[in-house]
């Protein structure tokens, strides 16, 4: 019994690594698309050629993410914004959103 408990543990965790290392391909696919934006202005339109082929959907299957419409226009929209997903995933960055979303609330109860 401790045997099969440790293999679906190790299992368990296993499938952990594979889904992000899957993810990381997805992070490298949106800074390349931000590259090309940057480049080419044609971001939007390459991630979503990607995401949308066979590759991408198994990329993104193995990653944990339901590879569907609506997700494409996310990875889209992220590519348009043009910020790099290191700088999109780090704390100071989301502090500043944070902070950015408190003072527009702010200015519009003092508007209203």
């Amino acid at each position: 019994m401790a045997d099969f408990v440790d293999g679906t543990a190790f299992n368990h965790e296993q499938g952990n690594r594979a889904r992000k290392l899957f993810a990381a391909v997805v992070l490298a696919a949106l800074d390349d698309a931000i590259a090309d934006d940057k480049k080419y202005g044609n971001g939007p339109e390459q991630i979503a050629r990607w995401a949308r082929s066979r590759d991408g959907r198994e990329v993104l299957s193995c990653a944990g993410i339901d590879p569907n419409e609506r997700v494409v226009k996310g990875l889209m929209e992220f590519v348009g914004k043009g910020v790099r997903t290191s700088v999109a995933l780090s704390r100071e960055e989301s502090e500043r959103r944070h902070a950015a979303e408190a003072a527009a609330a702010e200015d519009a109860k003092r508007a209203a």
